[in-house]
């Protein structure tokens, strides 16, 4: 009986791990801006090589959609989704994968965005 719950168990992990791999779509708001983001010293960070800061409760995920603390970023340079409070501090911080890199184009600022189309089902956005 416990050799079969082992094997069990052995065989669930051998063909779970594929699926715990496999990286899902992620969906990004449209108030999603892109920008490069360097860790400096929490809660203080350089948005596109200007001071910015970290809105308390703010979350960082990674390529892998995990939560990142905030001294997992210092000192890295990162393109990055993010969005901000009502004071303009960051909110939400995506790390950008390759694949999500090369959506072109993607609003760098909030006037782009009021001026471009975005399909929220195809995770894209359009020039007028």
């Amino acid at each position: 009986m416990l050799r079969c719950a082992a094997l069990g168990l052995s065989l669930c992990m051998l063909l779970g791990a594929p699926i715990a791999s496999a990286q899902v779509a992620r969906l990004f708001p449209p108030t999603a801006l892109r920008g490069e983001l360097v860790g400096v010293a929490p809660p203080d960070v350089l948005l596109d090589g200007k001071p910015a800061r970290l809105a308390p409760g703010a979350r960082i995920r990674n390529e892998d959609n995990r939560f990142e603390v905030m001294g997992q970023i210092s000192g890295r340079k990162l393109l990055v989704h993010y969005t901000t409070d009502a004071g303009g501090q960051l909110l939400d911080i995506w790390i950008l994968r390759p694949s999500e890199i090369a959506n072109q184009p993607w609003p760098m600022t909030r006037e782009q965005a009021a001026r471009w189309v975005f399909d929220p089902i195809a995770q894209t956005w359009s020039r007028p």
